[in-house]
């Protein structure tokens, strides 16, 4: 069985950090979502993957190559113009035989929940309940059977929410021709399935699935972060030196020093070739790229930093996301508290979190004791002077100072 996996979007909820990379390639726990997807589909026993790419797509190619790293072969198909996901899967008619996966390349689900799914002999569809309905497709069903879906509707009958991952068979190409464009202007493949559930007396039926997450927003990479991180093995394959903490289960990769000083608490993952310390405070729930330094008297906790990023002198990260190849400078500290305590917001959206700090794009330079309040979104390439204050949103290759 093939899987074909919708990786096509850019991920505009997502900014800054889609504005350089498709979503799919966003980094959780060191690693691309699409590649945590990728992992688990391996572990179900799915071998032949089909990757839909558009937005970005030769990091995607550049990244995964044919597959054989991960031992599975990759075929790939470009949709040119974002034009749904009905679009996208009518371009792959060609190119399967038989009953097929479709799984978004924005989510994550388990292995087991993968093979579940793709052991149906009928179209499925994979669902998850769910507490806030709002923003979401649902899926109402009657005995087992799909009989309703609403697409991202902000009132449900029920409490199941479409999970994005199918299975289908040869007869969703016929469904895909008939299929109208929605108010949106694209072909949805829910639409298709309604069309399915209206004429046919097969229908289709749900699966519930029991592992799903969804990455809508910038911060809700840091809950899958610390997923994924709960999930970690213990390794040290570079140099601790004397005197560096390593408490809980923490994985240090190849050629990183750990220098005195140091204290970890994991769960923390940290990349190839970093410099961490000395005296140091890293907190649990971090992912650490790449090629990072993180310096004397800087404290992180619960952050995702990519490659590339530097933290030399008395820095504090809390509950933010670190693009690429950024530089704080001495003093610069991140804000994740409101003083009373409430839920915080970005750009009026609700983000569940009493705790959040700043989302930061790649190539960011911050000068010496500059403040970033909490929830601020900061483009790439932006330059904020010493001593200066950011809030709000801050548009790519801005200087502040």
């Amino acid at each position: 069985m093939k899987a074909v996996i919708l990786a096509a979007g850019e991920g505009s909820r997502m900014r800054p950090l889609t504005y350089s990379r498709p979503k799919v390639m966003v980094s959780v726990a060191n690693k691309p979502i699409l590649e945590h997807l990728l992992d688990e589909a391996r572990q179900a026993g799915i071998t032949e993957f089909i990757f839909i790419v558009g937005y970005c797509d030769e990091q995607v190619r550049g990244y995964f190559g044919s597959g054989e790293k991960w031992g599975v072969n990759i075929t790939y198909r470009n949709q040119r113009k974002q034009l749904g996901t009905a679009d996208a899967i009518r371009a792959v008619e060609n190119m399967v035989d038989g009953s097929f996966l479709v799984i978004n390349g924005d989510i994550l689900v388990s292995h087991d929940d993968i093979s579940k799914v793709a052991g149906n002999d009928s179209a499925t569809i994979s669902v998850v309940k769910v507490e806030r309905t709002a923003g979401l497709g649902m899926v109402e069903m009657e005995e087992g059977k799909v009989v309703r879906i609403y697409e991202k509707t902000v009132r449900s009958p029920g409490t199941m929410a479409n999970a994005g991952m199918y299975l289908f068979t040869p007869d969703i190409f016929a469904a895909i021709a008939d299929t109208p464009k929605s108010p949106r202007g694209e072909y949805e493949i829910t639409d298709s399935l309604q069309l399915m559930i209206d004429q046919s007396q097969e229908g289709v039926v749900c699966q519930e699935i029991s592992h799903w997450m969804d990455v809508s927003y910038p911060w809700d990479l840091l809950s899958l972060n610390e997923s994924l991180l709960s999930r970690i093995e213990g390794q040290n394959l570079g140099e601790i030196e004397t005197n560096a903490v390593i408490k809980g289960v923490v994985a240090i990769g190849r050629n990183t020093v750990v220098r005195s000083g140091a204290y970890i608490v994991g769960p923390v993952a940290i990349g190839s070739d970093c410099e961490i310390g000395p005296n140091c405070y890293i907190r649990p729930g971090t992912s650490i790229g790449d090629n990072c330094h993180i310096g004397s008297a800087v404290e992180v906790k619960n952050s995702i930093i990519m490659k590339g990023s530097k933290f030399p002198h008395h820095n504090y990260v809390g509950d933010s996301v670190i693009g690429e190849n950024c530089n704080f400078g001495a003093g610069t500290k991140i804000a994740n508290l409101r003083l009373d305590g409430k839920e915080i917001s970005v750009i009026n959206q609700k983000t569940g979190r009493r705790k959040l700090g700043a989302i930061v794009g790649d190539g960011v330079e911050t000068g010496i004791n500059a403040s970033i309040n909490l929830g601020c979104l900061i483009g790439n390439d932006t330059h904020i002077g010493p001593g200066a204050v950011v809030s709000g949103v801050i548009l790519p290759g801005s200087k502040i100072y």
